[in-house]
């Protein structure tokens, strides 16, 4: 995917998803999107990236696909690092905490996403490196 076009999107997107509250932008396709907000891990600086996510059992989690490319999103590393962040979810900010998916929870969750957003299976087929699972629990 070219990378202006890509850069333009996110960021009309972005505005369009704050400025409604959620009620434009917020859902593309089969896929809902939020905001996630994370600090860069080198630079420090503040990042909001529109992402689309799914949300069971009363937790949302996030397929990091990067579109099949080989590198990971910067979101991700972002995440690990710092894992408590915020999401904004149809006009609320959500305060979060971020732990990997990883065993029986993985392979449940991934095929949660492949059900309800097929391309993902693609993108699997397009990369090499495995696809991280991100879930984000609501923190009280």
């Amino acid at each position: 995917m070219n990378k202006f076009f890509l850069k333009t999107f996110m960021a009309m997107n972005t505005f369009a998803i704050r400025v409604s509250r959620g009620r434009i932008g917020s859902q593309l396709g089969t896929q809902t999107i939020l905001l996630l907000h994370t600090t860069g891990q080198r630079s420090g600086r503040r990042f909001v990236t529109p992402i689309a996510y799914f949300y069971t059992e009363g937790f949302y989690f996030l397929v990091g696909s990067n579109w099949g490319k080989e590198r990971n999103a910067g979101w991700y590393y972002n995440l690990l690092a710092q894992p408590h962040t915020i999401l904004e979810v149809k006009g609320n900010k959500i305060p979060v905490e971020a732990s990997q998916a990883e065993g029986a929870e993985y392979d449940w969750l991934w095929n949660y996403a492949i059900e309800h957003h097929p391309p993902y299976q693609h993108y699997k087929e397009m990369t090499k490196r495995h696809i991280p699972i991100v879930i984000l629990k609501p923190v009280i």
